[in-house]
């Protein structure tokens, strides 16, 4: 077994980031080469695949927030088991033996995310039993990323903004790091971390995916490159009510979930509408993501910052009607995706996490607190030797 200790004084450490995101389509797994640590920190993707997770295990993960508590103890055990997994054949596929890393770092799977508000206690739940992980692969792990920033007065989210500084830093105007996965955030990075701010704008594949399952009757999870959107016809009077959803005008930090526009959001839309006009509600949907994301520009980025690039990432970098809506939306801005910057979009939040491990080992905060709303900097995660 690794010493978290030896890790200290190694010139470069192997590193197996694991997410999966609240879609629970599968693991995301990255094996990334990470020289130093802080500012100087140097990532390099070397390998990069998503796990799925199989239908039945994949509808068990999205039940549990109905689910009940043994539902819950043995879901953590068996979600460790698959990302244990997803570690392992990403290595195999790399020609690495998992004697050659030092280091895992693991996000787990989200089940619940209790954002701060008034009367109630911010919390976040996130599975998949790092002590399992750590086992199989015989290296330390860290987990548990978002509980030490809500401790420290934050909204445990979104956790980009530190790894988005330390990648896009740059002299001149700054940069907006548009990552579409569930939810959509943004980070805008300046010169300094001090001028980073960072927050969830909204709603992005989570209620597309959603729609698409009910549509199809579980055929299938998400729109294919948008195509079943570019069918539809967009509802303007749905998409104005849809953009006065509170959530909208919320200042930041804020964090938002599947408990605001998951299923209980999609099925009354969808009711309202009728089955045959299911397309139009996706493509209203999709209009929706991208005119939310507008929004929060004009009222929390633009009076802070004026981006002159926006950097998109996760899964709905894939989504060309959505993107094509973001590119009319955004005349003057560069709308590139995150692949033009020469990483994988999709293997940003493993490696995401794979930086972060690799800062908590060394001891360095890699909190924002301009991005959660952190009383300070705190070094994030808990070490599994």
């Amino acid at each position: 077994m690794r010493r978290v200790a030896d890790l200290l004084a190694k010139e470069e450490t192997l590193v197996v980031g694991l997410l999966s995101g609240t879609s629970a389509d599968g693991v995301d797994a990255a094996l990334v080469r990470i020289k130093g640590s802080g500012l100087a920190t140097k990532p390099e993707i070397l390998a990069f695949r998503t796990v799925p997770y199989p239908a039945k295990l994949r509808e068990q993960v999205l039940a549990l927030g109905r689910g009940l508590v043994p539902d819950l103890c043995r879901l953590n055990f068996v979600l460790g088991e698959r990302f244990a997994d997803a570690a392992l054949e990403l290595l195999k596929g790399a020609n690495v033996k998992p004697s050659e890393i030092d280091l895992v770092g693991s996000h787990g799977q989200t089940v619940h995310h209790v954002p701060r508000r008034p009367g109630d206690v911010a919390s976040t739940l996130q599975i998949g039993e790092p002590d399992v992980i750590a086992e199989r692969l015989q290296v330390p792990v860290v987990s548990g990323f978002r509980t030490r920033d809500i401790a420290a007065g934050g909204e445990g989210a979104p956790l980009s903004a530190y790894v988005d500084y330390l990648l896009f830093r740059r002299k001149g105007p700054p940069r907006a790091l548009l990552n579409l996965g569930g939810i959509a955030n943004v980070t805008v990075v300046g010169e300094q971390i001090e001028d980073v701010f960072a927050f969830d704008t909204g709603p992005a594949n989570m209620p597309l995916d959603e729609t698409v399952r009910i549509i199809t009757r579980g055929r299938e999870h998400y729109d294919k490159e948008g195509r079943s959107a570019a069918k539809g016809h967009i509802d303007e009077i749905l998409l104005r009510k849809l953009l006065a959803h509170p959530y909208l005008k919320q200042p930041p930090p804020k964090t938002t979930g599947r408990e605001t526009f998951g299923t209980d959001f999609v099925l009354p839309l969808l009711r309202a509408k009728g089955a045959k006009s299911g397309t139009d509600v996706l493509a209203t949907l999709t209009a929706f993501t991208a005119h939310s994301v507008k929004q929060a520009f004009e009222d929390f980025v633009h009076p802070r910052a004026r981006p002159a690039e926006i950097i998109v990432s996760g899964g709905g970098v894939k989504n060309l009607t959505l993107m094509g809506h973001l590119r009319r939306l955004f005349p003057k801005e560069k709308v590139l995706s995150l692949a033009d910057m020469g990483i994988d979009p999709d293997a940003k939040e493993a490696l995401l996490f794979a930086i972060l491990a690799n800062e908590t080992v060394h001891g360095v905060p890699n909190n924002v607190p301009g991005a959660t709303g952190a009383r300070w900097p705190t070094i994030l995660g808990k070490v599994t030797p």
